[in-house]
């Protein structure tokens, strides 16, 4: 056992790493930048590596420094994963302050920033100090889908290490491992996730989101009238909008009830005083990250429906080409067959635009109610 188990089909990138952690002087750098696409693991290679640099054995797994550092708990391994839009420059700079901070445990000062890509410009201005000046056995890890996705002026100063989808056949195996699944449904997850991780594992583990997943790929074909379009996209919004609160329903709670504790709202005797502005900015904070939980169902929405159109264009153009829903061929075949390739890739050009439009912070629905009124065109002209 070690922290590089399951980090499936990334072998390039672990062989990087423990040369890094055997001390190579050429091999090791004080800033990362892990890149690589939406579940191929880039946190979780962050966090071993984070691990495997406090390890005195390179990154056992089963020793007090390896598990604390993979939890988050161990005193010189900081991890900042937003549930916000954004990283502000008041948050960044909490982090610079960690990292000037001398190593409790006499070997590394290390700085996991999951989604760097969401840092802001005055964040990143405050950052780049620290990665060009580092602190002495400071290390910074950044993480984002790609190099592009960060400032400039911080990728030109990190380590770029760059993970791939991993396969198919090694995500089905994990999932039969470590969470126990039936060798099937391993493989049939990991095969309609596309090899992401951490959506083959849900669709694994949760009937209720492969019941979700097959309502939004029957979406192609209802789309028949301009009315289905607009209820169907506000059908999908709505969906969104009920997964991203029922995620956060339980924490939002009880931060609620820890921040009235402290305020000590609600004790007999006492009465708190100036109590609504932090009640107000917690509020406004929570529907911040319920609106990033909205996003990111909306977007799981759009991946499942442009894996969809691949499978169309496939068994239009590439018959040899395995279909990724493989398990709704019957419904796949007969469209591609009814259709062109050309009206295949309007549909792929739509749902493209609506990624763009949701990125420029276009009302969610009305960027699919646009999207759908362009793939039921597509389907029939």
């Amino acid at each position: 056992m070690s922290v590089w188990d399951e980090l499936v089909g990334q072998h390039r990138a672990v062989d990087t790493l423990r040369r890094a952690v055997e001390g190579g002087r050429h091999a090791m750098t004080h800033a990362w930048l892990f890149v690589g696409p939406p579940g191929s693991g880039r946190s979780n290679a962050a966090r071993a590596f984070a691990a495997a640099l406090q390890c005195r054995d390179g990154g056992c797994g089963v020793c007090n420094d390896c598990r604390t550092a993979l939890s988050g708990a161990h005193p010189d391994v900081t991890l900042l994963r937003t549930e916000k839009l954004s990283i502000g420059v008041d948050e960044v700079r909490d982090l610079v302050s960690r990292a000037n901070v001398s190593p409790v445990g006499g070997r590394w000062q290390v700085v996991v920033v999951e989604d760097a890509d969401r840092v802001t410009e005055r964040g990143a201005d405050a950052l780049l100090k620290s990665i060009e000046e580092p602190a002495p056995r400071t290390v910074w890890l950044l993480c984002a889908p790609s190099a592009d996705d960060v400032i400039v002026t911080i990728r030109s100063r990190c380590r770029e290490l760059r993970l791939v989808t991993p396969p198919v056949e090694e995500v089905a195996r994990l999932l039969v491992e470590r969470d126990k699944v039936d060798e099937n449904l391993a493989r049939h997850s990991a095969q309609a996730a596309q090899g992401h991780i951490g959506r083959a594992r849900a669709l694994a583990l949760n009937e209720e989101v492969r019941s979700r997943r097959r309502a939004v790929l029957e979406l192609p074909l209802r789309l028949t009238s301009l009315s289905g379009c607009l209820d169907a996209a506000a059908r999908l919004v709505e969906d969104a909008s009920a997964e991203a609160t029922a995620l956060t329903a339980d924490l939002d709670a009880k931060e609620m009830a820890e921040l009235q504790a402290a305020l000590g709202m609600g004790v007999k005797g006492v009465r708190a005083r100036g109590t609504q502005g932090a009640v107000k900015d917690l509020e406004e904070q929570q529907k911040i990250r319920v609106k990033r939980f909205q996003r990111d169902a909306i977007d799981g929405a759009l991946t499942e429906l442009t894996g969809w159109y691949r499978d169309v264009l496939a068994a239009q153009t590439a018959e040899e080409v395995p279909l990724v829903n493989a398990d709704l061929a019957d419904q796949i075949l007969p469209f591609a067959a009814a259709t062109r390739p050309e009206q295949t890739i309007r549909a792929l050009d739509a749902l493209l635009a609506a990624r763009e439009a949701l990125e420029r912070n276009v009302a969610p629905v009305l960027a699919l109610e646009a999207m759908l009124v362009e793939l039921g065109r597509a389907s029939r002209s």
